[in-house]
């Protein structure tokens, strides 16, 4: 039996056990995670040097980067590629799919509110520590329209591995293949992505849904769309401390293993083990506040839903391909 806390009304309103064929209000997105090759993907903070950094990396990388938006330098071009004023305008040039929001966090909520007003289906946020009375502010956003889906804020981002890179991830490491993969934690999807690149299997798509308390896209929205998608063979979740993520992911993977008659594979793992309770480890979002359950509680959680639970990362590639094997 799962923790008391899951049978409790109000956490199983947040989400279903299949995703929406046709959905309504902020649901209605998730469907927009998915990217691909033919992705169109513009920057926020365009001209800044991280943006610009970052937008290199991600041409290299053969992602379709279509132009950036920095107020008061529209019409210029930047990397030969042209810059907007407005994200608006840029909806109306180029026609992006996701827009990398590469702004410093205290202006970045505002930064994210004008994508959603001008419906590109998916952010990328990476900015970490963004006021909280900010946040608050984007989630009443997002909840009250159904074209724009947001991943983060304090995310390295979204990748499918050889067709899109949204974000900050090494991408030298991902390979393409068959495992989908879902983290709180930037760091440790990067361990899980190289331990799984080792053991040859690759991945399809990994969604860092970042460490803020706050967050667009979470744990249980990924799972949706790693079980619908069929060149996904086999699932990764990496939680941590703080807040009932882990605890609605372990409620819809067992709802999921219930009603699938040969359900993917899921690995799982909770860092935090030995966190001290009031203490910020280091994501806004990673504290074992004294109404928190527990790493080790939210774990058994995992492992009684379903999921194998590991204790660390590198062990993930080899663990999988046992259980791929069956």
């Amino acid at each position: 039996m799962l923790p008391n806390l899951l049978k409790h009304s109000t956490l199983r309103r947040f989400f279903s056990t299949s995703l929406p064929k046709t959905g309504t209000g902020y649901d209605a997105t998730i469907a927009n995670l998915r990217i691909g090759v033919d992705t169109r993907v513009i920057y926020q903070g365009f001209t800044g040097q991280a943006a610009t950094s970052n937008a290199k990396a991600t041409l290299e990388c053969g992602t379709q980067v279509v132009g950036g938006v920095s107020p008061g330098k529209g019409g210029k071009k930047h990397l030969g590629l042209p810059v907007f004023d407005t994200v608006r305008e840029a909806m109306q040039q180029v026609r992006p799919h996701v827009s990398a929001v590469f702004v410093p966090a205290q202006h970045a909520a505002k930064a994210i509110i004008e994508s959603i007003e001008a419906e590109v289906p998916l952010l990328v946020s990476v900015a970490e520590h963004i006021p909280v009375h900010d946040l608050m502010r984007v989630q009443e956003v997002l909840r009250m329209q159904s074209k724009s889906r947001l991943v983060g804020p304090n995310s390295p981002g979204i990748i499918a591995p050889g067709r899109c890179r949204v974000g900050i991830m090494p991408f030298r490491q991902y390979q393409r293949g068959c495992l989908a993969i879902v983290s709180k934690s930037g760091t440790l999807s990067y361990e899980s992505v190289g331990a799984t690149t080792a053991a040859g299997l690759g991945q399809s798509l990994v969604i860092a849904v970042g460490g803020d308390s706050m967050p667009g896209t979470t744990l249980v929205d990924a799972l949706r769309v790693f079980f619908d998608d069929t060149e996904t063979k086999g699932i990764i979740l990496i939680g941590e401390i703080g807040g009932e993520a882990e605890l609605r992911a372990a409620e819809l993977i067992s709802e999921y293993r219930r009603a699938t008659p040969n359900p993917k594979p899921i690995i799982a793992m909770v860092a935090g083990q030995t966190a001290p309770r009031d203490k910020t480890m280091g994501h806004a979002g990673a504290i074992l506040s004294p109404m928190d359950v527990t790493a080790a509680e939210k774990a058994e959680a995992l492992r009684r839903a379903g999921a194998v639970v590991v204790p660390h990362p590198g062990v993930m590639g080899i663990k999988m391909q046992e259980l791929l094997a069956l």
